[in-house]
């Protein structure tokens, strides 16, 4: 018993430390490399994909796909980059099982719990309240499609999408996801084939808009709308949990991760690209905050309306399982303070708070969804504070301060320059996304029926 509550070791010579209860009950260690592509494929590949046609629609053809794969060359070498950290450390026999963990043993203890904690709790939830809210949208357009008439609100169905969370939530660890996580990747291909077969079919009939491909608006209007759809892109691409899907491989961790991004990566450039470009394609500078939006002009279908039914369901289902890989940081955070390592998992000592604690985060972030319909302009900035600083400029600070490359080396200026690059873009991009705010905020109302 007294090794299960010890950190895993890689041929390391420091003693293990005592795994607390967030550690040792959610970050199960048990995982192969094939159940971490599954993970990170959940995480990254989720139905934001589906606003990459507006994105591109904000920086025409060019820039449009120039930032498509910048940022996912960019996202992948930057995992990559801390799973090489996370291995070295592992191997030292301090295997790190958080994203605050890396910034308390590698930047100082200030950096953890103020900087990378809140930036990462922030982020993680707000992308629950935005899965809890897509999931209600997706409920209520399938509604409509059966009874275009109906006169049930949009809080009724982010509601039921709220419910079916709470029962979702109290699956009890990261590696219990496994299954539920191969099935959403299985989605993702679905509603992303979906997506991008509506696109040609509605771009190739006599309906089809007329394709206009300029980026319209003054200077000003278009440079803030490039800014926004590079945190578009950043945050699609966005993960924010490489420590703790990590921590879910059982030791020894060397390789697997590279692997289970490269199951992962397979996925996101087959989705994304597809997508992106054949969304742009079929509505041009019309393309709308998410693809599917488009399917529909005037309440009148484009596509039959099984397709429309069809797509929303496998996304409704796919953003239930986001939801609980994004919960997983809470729920780590709940044991840690209200469970005991030391007794059984599943005794009433340790069920009972997490029953309570985690049905709680739930219904905070369901109410919050249903009160904030209009979350994607706050999330937007969410993404920008958090995203950016978590997958494009910290990787990068981690591997410099932990491997020390010369100053003279290729890695070393390339890690920085990155760095600088997208603390620019990052802090741009969060400006961008507060204007935003406040030229919509006239829109806004609480419990809106969008």
């Amino acid at each position: 018993m007294e090794a299960d509550l010890s950190h895993p070791m890689e041929d390391g010579t420091n003693p293990p430390k005592p795994l607390d209860a967030g550690a040792l009950f959610v970050l199960k260690s048990r995982g192969s490399w094939w159940h971490c592509g599954y993970h990170l494929t959940t995480s990254i590949v989720a139905p934001a994909l589906l606003s990459l046609p507006f994105a591109l629609s904000l920086l025409g053809w060019v820039a449009g796909v120039f930032c498509l794969t910048m940022a996912a060359l960019v996202t992948f070498y930057s995992y990559n980059l801390l799973s090489v950290v996370l291995e070295h450390h592992a191997h030292l026999g301090q295997r790190q099982l958080r994203f605050r963990d890396m910034a308390r043993d590698i930047l100082g203890p200030g950096w953890g719990r103020y900087f990378v904690g809140p930036i990462q709790f922030g982020l993680c939830y707000g992308a629950v309240i935005a899965c809890i809210l897509l999931g209600g949208q997706s409920l209520k357009f399938i509604y409509l499609l059966s009874r275009p008439n109906g006169t049930m609100q949009l809080y009724q169905f982010v509601i039921i999408s709220g419910v079916l969370m709470l029962v979702l939530v109290q699956i009890p660890s990261f590696h219990s996801l496994r299954h539920i996580n191969l099935v959403s990747l299985v989605l993702c291909l679905f509603y992303s084939a979906s997506a991008t077969a509506g696109s040609i079919y509605i771009g190739h009939s006599k309906t089809a808009p007329v394709k206009n491909y300029s980026v319209h608006g003054s200077g000003e209007h278009r440079l803030f709308g490039a800014l926004n759809a590079i945190s578009i892109i950043a945050t699609t691409y966005g993960n924010g949990i490489i420590p703790e899907i990590q921590a879910t491989i059982a030791p020894p961790v060397k390789g697997k991760m590279f692997k289970g991004l490269c199951v992962c990566y397979a996925v996101v450039l087959t989705t994304f690209f597809s997508v992106a470009i054949s969304g742009y394609w079929a509505f041009g500078n019309q393309a709308k905050g998410t693809v599917v939006a488009n399917f529909m002009v005037d309440e009148e279908a484009l596509l039959p309306s099984w397709v429309l039914l069809m797509t929303n369901v496998f996304i409704f289902l796919q953003v239930s399982a986001v939801s609980l890989v994004y919960l997983q940081p809470t729920n780590e955070v709940l044991e840690q303070k209200f469970a005991d390592p030391k007794i059984d998992q599943f005794s009433v000592r340790n069920v009972v708070p997490r029953l309570a604690f985690r049905s709680l985060s739930v219904v905070i972030a369901t109410t919050l969804a249903a009160m904030f319909p209009f979350f994607g302009d706050i999330n937007a900035v969410i993404g920008a504070f958090g995203c950016i600083p978590l997958d494009f400029i910290l990787p990068m600070i981690f591997y410099n301060v932990t491997f020390k490359p010369s100053k003279q080396s290729l890695i070393f200026w390339g890690n920085t320059l990155l760095a600088v690059i997208f603390s620019i873009l990052g802090a741009l991009g969060a400006i961008s996304s507060i204007r935003q705010i406040i030229l919509d905020a006239n829109t806004y109302s609480f419990f809106a029926n969008i």
